[in-house]
Protein backbone atom coordinates (compact mmCIF):
# COMPACT_ATOMS: atom_id res chain seq x y z
CA UNK A 1 0.00 0.00 0.00
CA UNK A 2 1.15 3.55 -0.86
CA UNK A 3 1.94 5.92 1.97
CA UNK A 4 1.50 9.35 1.55
CA UNK A 5 4.65 11.23 2.76
CA UNK A 6 2.72 15.15 2.52
CA UNK A 7 -0.08 13.13 4.29
CA UNK A 8 2.26 11.97 6.91
CA UNK A 9 3.71 14.85 7.90
CA UNK A 10 0.59 16.49 8.53
CA UNK A 11 -0.34 14.33 10.78
CA UNK A 12 3.30 14.21 12.41
CA UNK A 13 2.70 18.41 12.72
CA UNK A 14 -0.52 18.42 13.95
CA UNK A 15 0.65 15.55 17.01
CA UNK A 16 3.62 17.86 17.84
CA UNK A 17 1.34 21.24 18.17
CA UNK A 18 -0.73 18.60 20.67
CA UNK A 19 2.15 17.60 22.73
CA UNK A 20 3.95 14.45 20.73
CA UNK A 21 7.21 14.38 20.46
CA UNK A 22 8.76 14.71 16.73
CA UNK A 23 10.60 11.31 16.91
CA UNK A 24 7.32 9.42 18.41
CA UNK A 25 5.39 10.60 15.53
CA UNK A 26 7.68 9.43 13.00
CA UNK A 27 7.72 6.42 14.82
CA UNK A 28 4.52 5.65 14.16
CA UNK A 29 4.36 6.00 10.44
CA UNK A 30 3.62 3.19 8.68
CA UNK A 31 6.29 1.16 6.29
CA UNK A 32 7.68 3.10 3.12
CA UNK A 33 8.02 0.83 0.35
CA UNK A 34 11.03 3.08 -0.11
CA UNK A 35 13.07 4.39 2.26
CA UNK A 36 13.47 7.73 0.87
CA UNK A 37 10.44 8.61 1.46
CA UNK A 38 10.35 8.50 5.71
CA UNK A 39 13.93 10.68 5.22
CA UNK A 40 11.33 13.35 3.00
CA UNK A 41 8.61 13.51 5.64
CA UNK A 42 11.04 14.25 8.59
CA UNK A 43 12.80 17.12 6.49
CA UNK A 44 9.27 18.37 5.18
CA UNK A 45 7.49 17.66 9.30
CA UNK A 46 11.00 19.75 10.54
CA UNK A 47 10.96 22.14 7.76
CA UNK A 48 7.18 23.01 8.64
CA UNK A 49 8.00 23.56 12.86
CA UNK A 50 11.31 25.47 12.45
CA UNK A 51 8.54 28.21 10.54
CA UNK A 52 5.59 27.51 12.39
CA UNK A 53 4.60 31.16 13.76
CA UNK A 54 4.95 32.48 10.58
CA UNK A 55 2.93 29.55 8.32
CA UNK A 56 0.54 29.62 10.94
CA UNK A 57 -0.01 33.76 10.42
CA UNK A 58 0.03 33.40 6.82
CA UNK A 59 -2.92 30.18 6.91
CA UNK A 60 -4.40 32.96 9.67
CA UNK A 61 -4.53 35.61 6.76
CA UNK A 62 -6.18 33.54 4.21
CA UNK A 63 -9.26 31.44 5.79
CA UNK A 64 -12.14 33.42 7.34
CA UNK A 65 -12.37 30.56 10.13
CA UNK A 66 -9.47 28.12 11.27
CA UNK A 67 -9.59 24.79 9.64
CA UNK A 68 -9.35 21.55 11.57
CA UNK A 69 -5.93 20.48 12.79
CA UNK A 70 -4.85 18.32 10.37
CA UNK A 71 -6.19 20.25 7.28
CA UNK A 72 -3.82 23.39 8.59
CA UNK A 73 -0.91 21.20 9.25
CA UNK A 74 -0.91 20.19 5.85
CA UNK A 75 -1.91 23.52 4.49
CA UNK A 76 1.26 24.03 6.26
CA UNK A 77 2.93 21.30 4.18
CA UNK A 78 2.04 23.11 1.06
CA UNK A 79 3.02 26.02 1.79
CA UNK A 80 6.66 25.37 3.10
CA UNK A 81 6.78 23.28 -0.09
CA UNK A 82 6.65 26.54 -1.92
CA UNK A 83 8.59 29.05 0.28
CA UNK A 84 11.48 27.13 1.41
CA UNK A 85 12.10 23.58 -0.70
CA UNK A 86 12.78 23.07 -3.75
CA UNK A 87 9.76 21.75 -5.04
CA UNK A 88 8.40 22.99 -8.19
CA UNK A 89 5.21 24.94 -7.55
CA UNK A 90 2.54 22.56 -10.01
CA UNK A 91 3.67 19.88 -8.15
CA UNK A 92 3.68 20.98 -4.39
CA UNK A 93 -0.02 22.17 -5.31
CA UNK A 94 -1.34 18.87 -6.77
CA UNK A 95 0.48 16.33 -4.21
CA UNK A 96 -0.68 18.61 -0.84
CA UNK A 97 -4.09 18.43 -2.53
CA UNK A 98 -4.24 14.65 -3.27
CA UNK A 99 -2.95 14.41 0.31
CA UNK A 100 -6.06 15.50 1.39
CA UNK A 101 -7.98 11.88 0.94
CA UNK A 102 -4.86 10.28 2.58
CA UNK A 103 -5.36 12.45 5.41
CA UNK A 104 -8.82 11.49 5.51
CA UNK A 105 -9.79 14.92 5.05
CA UNK A 106 -11.06 14.96 1.24
CA UNK A 107 -13.79 17.66 1.41
CA UNK A 108 -10.42 19.93 2.12
CA UNK A 109 -9.69 19.35 -1.19
CA UNK A 110 -11.18 22.79 -2.49
CA UNK A 111 -9.41 24.79 0.30
CA UNK A 112 -5.88 23.35 -0.07
CA UNK A 113 -6.21 24.02 -3.77
CA UNK A 114 -7.63 27.79 -3.09
CA UNK A 115 -5.14 28.63 -0.39
CA UNK A 116 -1.93 27.16 -2.24
CA UNK A 117 -2.78 28.75 -5.37
CA UNK A 118 -3.90 31.86 -3.94
CA UNK A 119 -0.35 32.16 -2.01
CA UNK A 120 1.32 31.77 -5.66
CA UNK A 121 -0.43 34.56 -7.09
CA UNK A 122 0.02 37.37 -3.94
CA UNK A 123 3.15 35.74 -2.50
CA UNK A 124 4.87 39.20 -1.94
CA UNK A 125 2.08 40.79 0.14
CA UNK A 126 1.11 38.14 1.55
CA UNK A 127 4.59 37.23 3.41
CA UNK A 128 4.91 40.91 4.22
CA UNK A 129 5.16 41.56 8.03
CA UNK A 130 5.20 37.68 8.83
CA UNK A 131 6.85 37.22 11.83
CA UNK A 132 10.86 37.32 11.77
CA UNK A 133 11.91 35.31 15.21
CA UNK A 134 10.74 31.64 15.00
CA UNK A 135 10.69 30.52 18.07
CA UNK A 136 7.48 31.33 20.77
CA UNK A 137 8.16 34.90 22.08
CA UNK A 138 8.67 33.62 25.79
CA UNK A 139 11.38 31.49 24.49
CA UNK A 140 13.27 34.09 22.32
CA UNK A 141 12.83 36.40 24.74
CA UNK A 142 14.47 33.97 27.71
CA UNK A 143 17.53 33.34 24.96
CA UNK A 144 17.44 37.30 24.85
CA UNK A 145 18.02 38.01 28.03
CA UNK A 146 20.47 35.05 28.94
CA UNK A 147 22.56 35.87 25.72
CA UNK A 148 22.21 39.35 24.78
CA UNK A 149 24.11 40.34 21.58
CA UNK A 150 24.52 36.77 20.62
CA UNK A 151 21.03 35.56 21.22
CA UNK A 152 20.20 36.90 17.18
CA UNK A 153 22.85 34.52 16.11
CA UNK A 154 21.71 31.39 18.22
CA UNK A 155 18.07 32.18 17.06
CA UNK A 156 18.93 31.94 13.88
CA UNK A 157 21.57 28.77 14.33
CA UNK A 158 18.91 27.48 15.46
CA UNK A 159 16.78 26.79 12.34
CA UNK A 160 20.21 25.40 10.77
CA UNK A 161 20.15 21.30 11.04
CA UNK A 162 23.80 20.44 12.70
CA UNK A 163 26.04 18.32 11.08
CA UNK A 164 26.39 14.52 11.59
CA UNK A 165 28.99 13.92 14.36
CA UNK A 166 30.42 10.46 14.56
CA UNK A 167 32.36 8.70 17.65
CA UNK A 168 35.09 6.35 17.01
CA UNK A 169 35.49 2.94 19.11
CA UNK A 170 39.02 3.64 20.31
CA UNK A 171 38.56 0.21 21.42
CA UNK A 172 38.37 -1.20 18.23
CA UNK A 173 40.12 1.37 15.93
CA UNK A 174 41.82 4.66 16.25
CA UNK A 175 40.12 7.50 14.67
CA UNK A 176 43.04 8.04 11.56
CA UNK A 177 42.06 4.66 10.74
CA UNK A 178 38.14 5.54 11.03
CA UNK A 179 38.51 8.03 8.83
CA UNK A 180 40.75 6.18 5.82
CA UNK A 181 38.01 3.75 5.77
CA UNK A 182 35.54 6.44 5.29
CA UNK A 183 36.66 8.08 2.69
CA UNK A 184 37.62 4.63 0.76
CA UNK A 185 34.10 4.06 1.20
CA UNK A 186 32.94 7.28 0.06
CA UNK A 187 32.20 9.67 3.19
CA UNK A 188 34.34 12.58 3.35
CA UNK A 189 34.75 13.34 6.94
CA UNK A 190 37.16 16.18 8.87
CA UNK A 191 38.84 16.00 12.57
CA UNK A 192 37.31 18.24 15.16
CA UNK A 193 40.14 19.23 17.05
CA UNK A 194 40.12 19.10 20.77
CA UNK A 195 38.18 16.13 20.47
CA UNK A 196 40.08 13.40 20.21
CA UNK A 197 37.06 10.75 19.02
CA UNK A 198 35.13 12.82 16.88
CA UNK A 199 34.78 12.55 13.17
CA UNK A 200 32.46 14.71 10.73
CA UNK A 201 30.69 13.40 7.91
CA UNK A 202 29.99 15.99 5.44
CA UNK A 203 27.12 14.66 4.12
CA UNK A 204 25.06 12.88 6.32
CA UNK A 205 23.94 9.76 5.83
CA UNK A 206 21.70 6.45 7.02
CA UNK A 207 23.41 4.93 10.04
CA UNK A 208 22.89 0.88 8.25
CA UNK A 209 24.86 2.73 4.87
CA UNK A 210 28.12 3.32 7.18
CA UNK A 211 30.97 1.13 7.10
CA UNK A 212 31.58 -0.21 10.87
CA UNK A 213 28.30 0.95 12.41
CA UNK A 214 26.97 -2.51 12.86
CA UNK A 215 30.06 -3.91 13.79
CA UNK A 216 30.57 -1.28 16.67
CA UNK A 217 33.51 0.59 15.57
CA UNK A 218 31.38 3.84 15.20
CA UNK A 219 28.45 5.68 16.41
CA UNK A 220 26.63 8.79 16.58
CA UNK A 221 27.32 12.05 18.77
CA UNK A 222 27.55 15.88 18.86
CA UNK A 223 30.46 17.23 19.35
CA UNK A 224 29.46 18.49 22.59
CA UNK A 225 28.00 15.54 23.81
CA UNK A 226 31.37 14.08 23.54
CA UNK A 227 33.29 16.72 25.78
CA UNK A 228 31.30 15.14 28.60
CA UNK A 229 33.72 12.21 28.88
CA UNK A 230 37.10 14.08 28.73
CA UNK A 231 35.71 16.24 31.52
CA UNK A 232 34.93 12.75 33.81
CA UNK A 233 38.54 11.57 32.48
CA UNK A 234 37.36 8.06 33.44
CA UNK A 235 40.71 6.04 34.81
CA UNK A 236 40.70 2.22 34.76
CA UNK A 237 39.29 0.33 37.88
CA UNK A 238 37.07 3.16 38.94
CA UNK A 239 33.53 3.45 40.22
CA UNK A 240 31.81 5.61 37.83
CA UNK A 241 28.12 6.55 37.94
CA UNK A 242 25.96 7.84 35.05
CA UNK A 243 22.71 9.23 36.39
CA UNK A 244 20.60 9.66 33.57
CA UNK A 245 22.00 7.48 31.02
CA UNK A 246 19.65 6.94 28.40
CA UNK A 247 20.09 6.49 25.27
CA UNK A 248 23.63 5.91 26.37
CA UNK A 249 26.20 7.73 23.93
CA UNK A 250 28.09 8.91 27.02
CA UNK A 251 27.65 5.73 29.03
CA UNK A 252 29.28 3.40 26.32
CA UNK A 253 32.06 6.64 25.88
CA UNK A 254 33.45 6.03 29.50
CA UNK A 255 33.68 2.45 28.70
CA UNK A 256 35.50 3.04 25.41
CA UNK A 257 37.95 5.48 27.37
CA UNK A 258 38.69 2.97 30.87
CA UNK A 259 38.54 -0.28 32.20
CA UNK A 260 36.15 1.19 34.43
CA UNK A 261 32.88 -0.18 36.40
CA UNK A 262 29.58 1.78 35.42
CA UNK A 263 26.54 2.06 36.71
CA UNK A 264 23.86 3.43 34.12
CA UNK A 265 20.94 4.34 35.84
CA UNK A 266 17.37 5.48 33.71
CA UNK A 267 13.57 5.94 34.91
CA UNK A 268 12.03 4.32 32.71
CA UNK A 269 12.71 0.54 31.23
CA UNK A 270 12.19 1.69 27.71
CA UNK A 271 14.87 3.96 27.83
CA UNK A 272 17.22 2.30 29.58
CA UNK A 273 16.67 -0.96 26.94
CA UNK A 274 18.23 1.82 24.57
CA UNK A 275 21.09 2.03 27.02
CA UNK A 276 21.57 -1.87 26.75
CA UNK A 277 21.07 -2.31 22.93
CA UNK A 278 24.11 0.55 22.49
CA UNK A 279 26.19 -1.34 24.74
CA UNK A 280 25.18 -4.58 22.76
CA UNK A 281 26.24 -3.19 19.96
CA UNK A 282 29.46 -2.10 20.72
CA UNK A 283 30.90 -4.98 22.81
CA UNK A 284 30.69 -3.24 26.24
CA UNK A 285 29.59 -4.11 29.48
CA UNK A 286 28.16 -1.63 32.13
CA UNK A 287 25.31 -2.46 35.31
CA UNK A 288 22.64 -1.05 33.89
CA UNK A 289 19.36 -0.42 36.56
CA UNK A 290 15.58 1.06 36.17
CA UNK A 291 15.67 3.99 38.82
CA UNK A 292 15.27 7.22 39.55
CA UNK A 293 18.62 8.65 40.32
CA UNK A 294 16.76 11.52 42.78
CA UNK A 295 16.08 8.62 45.33
CA UNK A 296 19.36 6.68 45.80
CA UNK A 297 18.35 4.78 48.99
CA UNK A 298 16.09 2.77 46.73
CA UNK A 299 19.46 1.66 44.86
CA UNK A 300 22.82 3.14 45.86
CA UNK A 301 24.68 -0.52 47.86
CA UNK A 302 26.32 2.67 49.85
CA UNK A 303 29.84 2.59 48.17
CA UNK A 304 30.75 6.06 46.99
CA UNK A 305 31.54 6.54 43.59
CA UNK A 306 35.13 8.01 41.98
CA UNK A 307 32.78 10.44 39.62
CA UNK A 308 29.00 10.66 38.58
CA UNK A 309 28.14 11.76 35.52
CA UNK A 310 24.87 13.95 35.26
CA UNK A 311 23.11 14.50 32.05
CA UNK A 312 20.04 16.21 33.77
CA UNK A 313 17.01 16.30 32.41
CA UNK A 314 16.16 19.87 30.91
CA UNK A 315 14.75 21.78 28.67
CA UNK A 316 16.45 20.83 25.69
CA UNK A 317 16.86 24.73 24.44
CA UNK A 318 20.61 23.52 22.98
CA UNK A 319 19.87 21.16 20.38
CA UNK A 320 16.39 22.91 19.10
CA UNK A 321 18.67 22.36 15.69
CA UNK A 322 18.40 18.74 15.90
CA UNK A 323 14.55 18.68 17.39
CA UNK A 324 13.03 21.55 16.24
CA UNK A 325 9.74 20.45 18.01
CA UNK A 326 11.29 21.67 21.31
CA UNK A 327 10.07 24.89 21.16
CA UNK A 328 6.33 23.55 20.62
CA UNK A 329 6.24 20.90 23.14
CA UNK A 330 7.81 23.36 25.89
CA UNK A 331 6.33 25.74 27.87
CA UNK A 332 7.13 28.63 30.14
CA UNK A 333 6.28 27.06 33.19
CA UNK A 334 8.64 23.86 32.32
CA UNK A 335 11.80 25.94 33.31
CA UNK A 336 10.77 26.05 37.11
CA UNK A 337 9.74 22.54 36.96
CA UNK A 338 12.93 21.33 35.20
CA UNK A 339 15.28 23.57 37.43
CA UNK A 340 13.64 21.74 40.67
CA UNK A 341 14.50 18.21 39.24
CA UNK A 342 18.05 19.53 38.45
CA UNK A 343 18.49 20.52 42.05
CA UNK A 344 17.45 17.46 43.65
CA UNK A 345 19.46 15.82 41.66
CA UNK A 346 22.55 17.42 42.73
CA UNK A 347 21.61 17.36 46.32
CA UNK A 348 20.96 13.70 46.21
CA UNK A 349 24.17 12.95 43.96
CA UNK A 350 26.31 14.62 45.55
CA UNK A 351 26.85 13.01 48.67
CA UNK A 352 27.59 9.42 46.73
CA UNK A 353 30.78 11.15 45.51
CA UNK A 354 34.06 10.14 47.62
CA UNK A 355 36.14 12.59 48.71
CA UNK A 356 38.83 13.88 46.51
CA UNK A 357 35.75 12.33 43.85
CA UNK A 358 34.16 14.61 41.39
CA UNK A 359 30.93 15.45 39.78
CA UNK A 360 30.35 16.74 36.32
CA UNK A 361 27.10 18.24 35.70
CA UNK A 362 25.74 18.81 32.23
CA UNK A 363 22.72 19.71 30.16
CA UNK A 364 22.00 20.74 26.84
CA UNK A 365 20.01 23.64 27.72
CA UNK A 366 21.31 27.45 27.28
CA UNK A 367 19.00 29.12 29.81
CA UNK A 368 21.15 30.11 32.75
CA UNK A 369 17.88 28.65 34.66
CA UNK A 370 19.16 25.51 34.49
CA UNK A 371 22.97 26.30 34.21
CA UNK A 372 25.04 28.79 35.83
CA UNK A 373 22.30 30.47 38.16
CA UNK A 374 21.35 26.97 39.27
CA UNK A 375 25.13 25.96 39.72
CA UNK A 376 25.65 28.97 41.90
CA UNK A 377 22.79 28.19 44.05
CA UNK A 378 23.79 25.00 44.56
CA UNK A 379 27.34 26.03 45.49
CA UNK A 380 26.02 28.38 47.98
CA UNK A 381 24.43 25.32 50.13
CA UNK A 382 26.98 22.88 49.34
CA UNK A 383 30.81 23.90 51.09
CA UNK A 384 32.67 21.02 49.95
CA UNK A 385 32.23 21.45 46.25
CA UNK A 386 35.33 22.92 44.98
CA UNK A 387 34.97 24.23 41.27
CA UNK A 388 37.25 22.99 38.79
CA UNK A 389 38.65 25.71 36.57
CA UNK A 390 37.76 24.74 32.73
CA UNK A 391 39.22 26.34 29.65
CA UNK A 392 39.62 26.50 26.25
CA UNK A 393 36.59 25.33 24.90
CA UNK A 394 33.09 27.42 25.05
CA UNK A 395 32.44 30.70 27.03
CA UNK A 396 32.67 31.37 30.93
CA UNK A 397 29.21 30.73 32.56
CA UNK A 398 29.38 31.15 36.47
CA UNK A 399 31.36 28.29 37.86
CA UNK A 400 30.94 26.27 34.59
CA UNK A 401 31.19 26.76 31.00
CA UNK A 402 28.75 27.35 28.29
CA UNK A 403 28.79 26.12 24.25
CA UNK A 404 26.56 28.47 22.27
CA UNK A 405 25.01 26.23 19.28
CA UNK A 406 25.96 26.62 15.81
CA UNK A 407 28.09 25.48 13.23
CA UNK A 408 30.00 22.05 14.74
CA UNK A 409 28.26 22.06 18.37
CA UNK A 410 24.95 22.07 19.82
CA UNK A 411 24.54 24.14 23.00
CA UNK A 412 25.40 22.88 26.43
CA UNK A 413 27.00 23.16 30.03
CA UNK A 414 29.10 22.12 31.75
CA UNK A 415 30.92 22.11 35.51
CA UNK A 416 33.28 20.08 37.10
CA UNK A 417 33.02 20.30 40.67
CA UNK A 418 35.51 18.21 43.16
CA UNK A 419 34.67 17.09 46.65
CA UNK A 420 37.10 18.17 49.47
Amino acid sequence: MKVDARAEAARIVAEVLTGRSLDDALAACPPFPDARDKGFVRVLASAVLRDWRALDALIRRMVQRPPQPRVRALLAVGLTQLRSLDTAPHAAVSATVDATRALGEPKARGLVNAILRRYLRERAALDDGLPRVWLPPWLADAVAADWGEQAAEIVLQSRVPGPMTLRINRRRLTRDEAAERLTADGHAVRILEGLPDALVLEQPVDLASLPGFADGWLSVQDASAQRAVDLVAPKDGERILDACAAPGGKTAHLLERADAAVTALDSEAERLCRVDETLTRLGLQARTQVADAAKPDVWWDGTPFDAVLLDAPCSGTGVIRRHPDIPWLRRPGDLARLADTQKRLLDALWPLVRPGGRLIYATCSILSAENAQLVVDWLARTPDAQPRPLSGWGLPAGAGRRIQPGGDFDGFFYGVFEKL
